[in-house]
């Protein structure tokens, strides 16, 4: 909930400052586009600058961790090698692996490997072959603050179709975030994914999406990459979500094994590709806060 502060009381965002000197134009521009109808997020997902220091910190363990993973990933080791990599390094440095035990998952990363679209399951099973092309999804809590990034990888010489497909989907994101900038709606920037995805002759994953971060491991808003321009919530100062697109060689479709209630494939088995950065919104633009 909201709680109305008066002019000369502190600012909610804990600069010290009087509301009136701070955020209160923030707010009633806010409330502006509210009264228009417009999808705003509730003043508690808005990161005050001490929230977003902190949030740094914990982005700053996810970057090495996934830093570590690509100095030491190849062929031949197993994705059961590359959890033990993650859950050590992140708990070198002070943090905690998200995903392990949320929601039941057994590990401390996701590893998604040529037709998985997400949520891998680490094996000593699952052995990295030359060609293979993998996701590496690592997510930290550091002092209760979360981040969250991933990574595409090809092991060895890879195929030119899976070469294209990882390239282009990292083009994808990086097109979304052109978009990102204060005051406009966040449709905008899934619509510049999908159309990047579409005119190379690929398709997005619609029932998956990125979402808010930073206080939680998830967050609203839901982000969609297959949106409509000028659609959904309005992207302001202090918003933070992810941009992680999930890209697919044929079809859109997917499903979910129902054995380990995880692993998240491609209908028509072909080859899905997916980067993920999270993103502050700033009074200017934007900043990328972890790769």
């Amino acid at each position: 909930m909201t709680v109305k502060i008066g002019r000369n009381d502190p600012c909610w965002c804990g600069s010290g400052l009087k509301y009136k000197k701070c955020h209160e134009a923030f707010d009633t521009k806010l409330e502006t586009y509210r009264r228009k109808g417009v999808p705003v997020l509730d003043r508690s997902l808005i990161k005050t600058p001490g929230q977003v220091e902190k949030i740094r910190e914990s982005c700053k363990i996810n970057i090495a961790v996934l830093d570590y993973v690509a100095e030491h990933i190849k062929a031949g080791i197993s994705t059961r090698e590359i959890d033990d990599w993650v859950h050590s390094v992140t708990v070198r440095h002070g943090g905690i692996p998200a995903p392990l035990d949320y929601n039941g998952f057994p590990k401390s990363v996701c590893t998604s490997i040529d037709d998985v679209v997400c949520h891998g399951i680490p094996s000593d099973d699952e052995i990295l072959k030359e060609g293979d092309i993998i996701n590496v999804d690592v997510s930290t809590i550091y002092n209760g603050y979360f981040s969250d990034s991933s990574r595409m990888f090809m092991i060895g010489n890879v195929s030119p179709e899976k070469e294209r497909l990882v390239r282009v989907t990292k083009e994808c994101m990086e097109k979304g975030l052109e978009k990102v900038m204060p005051w406009t709606p966040i449709g905008n920037m899934g619509h510049a994914v999908h159309q990047h995805a579409l005119s190379n002759g690929y398709t997005v994953v619609r029932d998956i999406g990125g979402h808010g971060v930073g206080l939680e491991f998830h967050e609203d808003p839901w982000v969609s990459y297959v949106s409509e321009e000028n659609s959904g919530v309005l992207m302001v100062p202090g918003m933070i979500f992810t941009i992680e697109p999930m890209v697919n060689m044929g079809s859109d479709e997917i499903w979910t094994d129902e054995d380990d209630g995880w692993t998240v494939r491609t209908e028509d088995g072909l080859p899905s590709a997916q980067w993920e950065i999270m993103v502050l919104v700033t009074e200017t633009g934007h900043e990328v806060l972890c790769w």
